[in-house]
């Protein structure tokens, strides 16, 4: 027998003393329309902090300025992509925080300061310094497509490629949901790079091998920078390489530097 939702359930004397006002609360699951909207109110996340919101993304920028990263064009590029639409939905809560995460096939999506990081040694040098943009960019591993839509607001255009279909496929669509229309998504061996669309001013990988492929190397414009994990000196973990396309008298010439240590997944070759 069920009680009215607007009639009070009566106990035995003892046995209400016994259960108390909130145990007779939880015993009265049908409760007044009401209260239960009161209820749901008091759940509900404060306006402005959900992960759709530019301040989740501002305190994310604010932490990795704390930590060091101080390029302001990279930081606003930062704050202006929405992360947690490049994640699987069980793994958003995460997204803002300075962690790398799967997004399957074996790949992940990379630390937000490692991304940060990254560009701003693109900006650093090369036509980019002097031009205040990046130019046409060539990414190497385009994965769920985050990096490629933080470039593309510091770019004239960028052109990214992924050897996996699935991820390729992934990217495709994150990235047609932003609207992003000066991003051009590549099905292919990253290592081959796209002649069709070479020189880039700016080259970029997501993943390191033993050396850098002569690819890059000759579809880096003169005046260019390429930014590329790689196998460290001794063959223990890896590096960022940084390499200058530098022009002096009509004669070219590649300048390697290399950075911090940084731990990314394997380049290879091929399509899957």
């Amino acid at each position: 027998m069920t009680t009215p939702a607007n009639k009070p359930q009566r106990f035995p004397a003892g046995l209400q003393k016994a259960l108390g006002n909130s145990s007779r609360e939880l015993l009265m699951p049908q409760r007044h329309l009401r209260e239960a909207a009161a209820d749901a109110a008091r759940l509900a996340p404060p306006s402005g902090l959900g992960m759709d919101s530019q301040h989740v993304r501002r305190r994310m920028v604010q932490r990795l300025q704390q930590a060091g990263l101080q390029d302001e064009r990279v930081l606003q590029a930062l704050a202006e992509v929405p992360r947690h639409e490049f994640v699987d939905s069980a793994l958003a809560i995460q997204a803002y925080e300075d962690t790398s995460l799967p997004i399957g096939h074996g790949q992940t999506i990379s630390k937000p300061s490692v991304v940060g990081r990254m560009i701003a040694i693109l900006f650093g040098g090369g036509a980019a310094r002097q031009l205040g943009s990046l130019g046409r960019v060539l990414e190497i591993g385009t994965g769920c497509g985050y990096q490629a839509a933080v470039l593309a607001s510091l770019a004239r255009q960028v052109v990214s490629i992924e050897r996996l279909r699935p991820l390729h496929d992934k990217a495709h669509a994150n990235l047609q949901a932003l609207r992003l229309s000066q991003i051009r998504l590549i099905y292919g061996d990253g290592r081959l790079g796209h002649l069709g669309g070479a020189p880039f001013d700016s080259i970029i990988a997501a993943a390191g091998g033993d050396d850098l492929p002569p690819a890059w190397l000759a579809q880096l414009a003169p005046g260019g920078r390429l930014v590329a994990p790689m196998v460290a000196p001794g063959g223990q973990g890896q590096v960022l390489v940084v390499v200058d396309h530098l022009v002096d008298a009509g004669i070219s010439r590649f300048v390697r530097s290399e950075y911090e240590a940084v731990h990314f997944v394997p380049l290879k070759s091929g399509v899957l």
